[in-house]
């Protein structure tokens, strides 16, 4: 069974964070949207409900994928996280949909009459406060859960900054006599965000399922494992070095083939055994879990 370190308790921590954050947004939000009669408000206070939901899911899976490997997951439980980064994608960009559809439906209408004032006030508040949970997300986690949970924040938080314009907007229209023109803000605001807002999940989406395919690791992480592959052939003189690399949740696999040339300095499996370590040694510097196989072989076509 895995043990939880510093680092997991932070993420823990963090994304707990961003369960109440999302309650306290989704209570507030309800009630405000409800007052000011803003359909953009309502959204954002249905958004920060989704996210709760989603955020307890993540939490779970942080600590399910912490647990270790046994008989029923023999490699890890690290799939769990990019697991669930995509199912709250998916759920985040099916609300984004289902906004943008009220949205237009509200326009064809002739709009909805909103109490800038209040919806004004509301825009500030989420706009500052998102900055601070956004803030405090991005600097303190690790894991792949926090980053995408930090990445919604940002765009929360982004998405409030244009919505505080778009009150403004509608504050001045009314200030000039066009409560007409102001009525169509708060719905052409539901379809803009909720349309821009899709990107964040389309990204997410294609990053988890990245890792759930077992596809290639990021192009920084593939090149520092190669760099380490490729110091440790040259150290011990041997011929080429075929690397294979997938990334899953926090834990990067890696299987490594050496081919042993004349040359070189591996002859018996304990001289096989001092490149494994040499080759564990650089890989933990670079700080990911790792699971590694390295085999040895005097024929390259087994290696490819």
């Amino acid at each position: 069974m895995g043990t939880e370190t510093g680092e997991d308790a932070r993420d823990r921590r963090l994304l707990l964070l961003s369960v109440w954050a999302s309650a306290a947004f989704a209570v507030l939000a309800s009630v405000w949207g409800v007052l000011s009669d803003s359909s953009m408000i309502v959204f954002d206070g249905l958004s920060s409900f989704a996210s709760i939901g989603l955020s307890m899911l993540a939490v779970v899976a942080l600590r399910t994928s912490r647990r270790g490997p046994d008989e029923r997951y023999p490699w890890g439980r690290e799939v769990w996280e990019p697991l669930v980064v995509v199912i709250k994608a998916v759920a985040l960009a099916a609300l984004c949909v289902y906004a943008v559809v009220g949205g237009i439906t509200d326009l064809l209408n002739g709009g909805r009459e909103v109490s800038t004032g209040w919806a004004l006030g509301y825009a500030v508040l989420a706009t500052v406060a998102g900055t601070v949970v956004t803030l405090i997300m991005r600097r303190g986690g690790r894991s792949d859960l926090v980053r995408a949970e930090a990445a919604e924040w940002v765009g929360d938080t982004l998405l409030s900054v244009g919505v505080l314009i778009g009150f403004v907007i509608a504050v001045v229209l009314v200030s000039a006599g066009r409560p007409d023109l102001a009525a169509y803000v708060d719905p052409a605001m539901v379809v803009v965000v909720s349309l821009l807002f899709l990107r964040i999940p389309a990204r997410l989406v294609g990053t988890g399922m990245r890792e759930i395919l077992s596809m290639s690791p990021p192009a920084d992480t593939q090149a520092d494992l190669g760099a380490a592959v490729e110091a440790v052939r040259e150290q011990f003189g041997l011929a080429e070095a075929f690397l294979r690399a997938s990334k899953v949740g926090g834990r990067v696999d890696v299987e490594v083939d050496y081919v042993v040339g004349e040359g070189s300095s591996v002859v018996t499996v304990a001289d096989g055994d001092v490149v494994r370590q040499a080759l564990h040694d650089r890989l933990e510097a670079l700080g990911h879990e790792r699971s590694v196989v390295v085999a040895f072989t005097a024929d390259r076509r087994w290696a490819q």
